[in-house]
């Protein structure tokens, strides 16, 4: 008796007993490919996007696998968007503010100047409405999102002259990320968008006069402290910048409910390890530039005080001439409204008290 013979005749005790099992369809192999806009020197940043497909891979047991590309290799730092947006790549992990160009209202989904701490942005993202909101925009653009990785807040960068007051920031060329460059033009800086890998040799040559990346661990990896002695605090316009993991959505609407969950696990997972590994590696990190020469220095505090007065004024204009931005930020603001008055009371108050003391 042949094989289809027994599958079609016999139950499942017979076909157990002729030793034919039957056919299981195993779920389809899946092959992905991730644009970084970070180079792999960074760790931390790319290495997110790593520990990502590392997750996919094991939770699927091999069957779905990512294959994660340094910023250049498939897609320039800053077209990883257009890329996943048109389909000729699934997915890409990057800072949203990046984009502002296309939209102001992606940066809501990083960072603005003034804008939430890490925990404040998490808790807006997944128990606010943020995800909901951020999603809904970005399905404008034939993707969806999913928070993959927040550096906590960064340091307010590397100058080659001592700033003493908002007047030394006067036709200062500085690099600063996406959409801050907006609120940082209206002080008098020049502000210049280039990508991680970029920055060094444009601080080395003079084309700029000052840059940020993120804090310590970074920043000291990439060299700056060779090229710009004052290194400035606090990064008043990344308080908590969320990176995102942007997928295609017609490659995200393609996989099985299993790869779905198994993809908002992985970027769960990604999200909270890459803040992890920044707030262990940040201090040894200050600790060895500041032993090195490295002059630490806080804002004045006539810099803070216009910088917030400007970005008020920006997103006033904004809410006037972005209906996008006006719909998120009205909620953004609410929720940091509430929630800084809470910290205010908890976190703020702890955190100075213990900062205080000699441990």
């Amino acid at each position: 008796m042949d094989r289809r013979s027994i599958l079609k005749n016999a139950g499942i005790a017979g076909v157990l007993a002729a030793g034919a099992a039957p056919a299981v369809h195993a779920q389809q192999a899946v092959r992905w490919r991730l644009a970084s806009s970070f180079p792999k020197a960074l760790d931390t940043i790319f290495g997110a996007a790593e520990t990502f497909a590392k997750h996919v891979k094991e939770m699927s047991g091999g069957k779905f696998e990512i294959s994660v590309h340094a910023a250049g290799e498939i897609a320039p730092a800053l077209g990883v968007v257009d890329a996943v947006q048109q389909g000729s790549m699934e997915c890409a992990h990057t800072a949203p503010y990046y984009f502002f160009g296309k939209n102001e209202a992606f940066a809501l989904g990083c960072a603005i100047p003034f804008g939430l701490n890490s925990r404040q942005m998490t808790a807006w993202m997944y128990q606010g409405n943020g995800l909901t909101l951020m999603r809904e925009f970005y399905a404008k653009y034939s993707m969806i999102n999913f928070p993959m990785g927040n550096t906590g807040a960064q340091m307010g960068g590397w100058f080659r002259k001592e700033i003493k007051s908002v007047k030394d920031l006067k036709g200062l060329k500085f690099r600063t990320g996406g959409f801050p460059g907006k609120a940082i033009e209206r002080l008098g800086v020049i502000p210049q968008n280039i990508p991680g890998g970029e920055i060094y040799t444009a601080l080395e040559k003079g084309t700029i006069d000052a840059c940020e990346w993120v804090g310590p661990y970074d920043d000291q990896k990439l060299g700056f402290n060779k090229v710009a002695p004052y290194y400035y605090y606090p990064g008043w316009w990344e308080g908590g910048p969320q990176l995102d993991l942007f997928i295609n959505q017609k490659a995200f609407d393609a996989l099985s409910s299993e790869n779905k969950a198994i993809v908002q696990n992985a970027a769960a997972y990604a999200h909270t390890d890459m803040q992890a590994k920044y707030d262990a590696k940040n201090p040894a990190a200050l600790k060895q530039l500041v032993g090195s020469g490295t002059k630490l220095r806080p804002f004045p505090k006539d810099v803070m005080a216009a910088a917030f007065k400007e970005a008020m004024a920006l997103y006033s204009e904004l809410n006037a001439k972005n209906e996008d931005w006006k719909k998120i930020y009205a909620d953004f603001s609410k929720f940091r409204a509430d929630s800084n008055l809470w910290f205010r009371f908890t976190e703020a108050n702890f955190d100075k008290f213990m900062q205080e003391q000699k441990l």
